[in-house]
């Protein structure tokens, strides 16, 4: 039986061409034929380290018949490298695709790891790396918009999304309306040489960006639910009955005292005015 090719998911660098590896090189210059996102920019990369093979697209629009195609060659025994527009294929990228149909024809699958925007970005970051979620672009769709970000108003890990700078004002607007007021990082030109991390909070990004206009692709990094600074509530530990009668020898009425105790412990007037009456 013919041995069949091997499929390699191969990084490319995010903007620094200096963080192509000798790895990544020699497996460019070993396969049969190289499957791009984006063949301009990929022949960039060919052209600078003087690699001559065949060149081939695969990206969203095509990825069903140029997948099966990529396949019959590698069942063949061809052997073939796989790269997005830049970064780590298979992230947010039609890759995860072939991946899935190679595994499920028997197709070896291996990697070439480099560079990542989602983990450069995080680890400049200042925030948690503990636990993570990469949630990739948010939809274009108002509604389904909403309905991810609100998803994710609880979840406790560090989130991470990709963004195009025409859109960034819209998605700002909408996780401070959704996450209220968090710490944010904004990363853009990650390697390059006018490299920015901007470290700030949701609101003043969304103020920021009203007059300034976004430039390049952005991955924004956002604080987790759990590590949002909570003011501390100054009457935990204090019973209702103390507590109304502090505002009650503050000059209070008894009842505009329950009623503000009630809305102190975020609970029914009512329910304050029993336990402190004893009905």
């Amino acid at each position: 039986m013919e041995k069949t090719g091997i499929l390699y998911l191969c990084a490319t660098p995010i903007g620094n061409l200096g963080d192509v590896s000798a790895r990544f090189l020699e497996v460019f210059r070993s396969v049969d034929i190289i499957a791009a996102e984006d063949t301009r920019q990929t022949i960039k990369i060919m052209n600078h380290f003087d690699i001559h093979k065949p060149l081939t697209s695969y990206h969203e629009h095509n990825k069903r018949q140029k997948g099966e195609y990529l396949c019959s060659l590698m069942l063949s025994g061809k052997s073939v490298a796989l790269v997005s527009d830049a970064g780590t294929p298979a992230i947010s990228d039609p890759g995860e695709d072939l991946v899935r149909m190679c595994i499920e024809k028997g197709i070896e699958v291996t990697s070439i790891p480099g560079p990542a925007a989602l983990i450069n970005a995080l680890i400049l970051s200042g925030l948690s790396t503990k636990r993570f979620s990469f949630e990739g672009f948010l939809s274009v769709n108002k509604r389904h918009r909403a309905e991810h970000l609100n998803q994710l108003k609880s979840d406790t890990h560090t989130l991470i999304f990709y963004e195009a700078p025409h859109k960034l004002p819209y998605t700002l607007d909408d996780m401070l309306k959704v996450f209220g007021d968090r710490r944010i990082a904004l990363a853009r030109e990650l390697t390059k040489l006018h490299e920015e991390v901007k470290r700030t909070t949701l609101a003043e990004a969304a103020e920021f960006y009203k007059t300034e206009k976004p430039r390049g692709e952005y991955v924004i990094v956002v604080e987790g639910a759990s590590e949002c600074s909570e003011p501390e509530n100054p009457w935990e530990g204090v019973e209702i009955k103390e507590h109304v009668d502090k505002y009650v020898s503050g000059g209070m009425s008894v009842k505009d005292a329950i009623k503000q105790a009630a809305a102190d412990r975020g609970m029914p007037k009512r329910e304050v005015y029993a336990v402190y009456h004893d009905v």
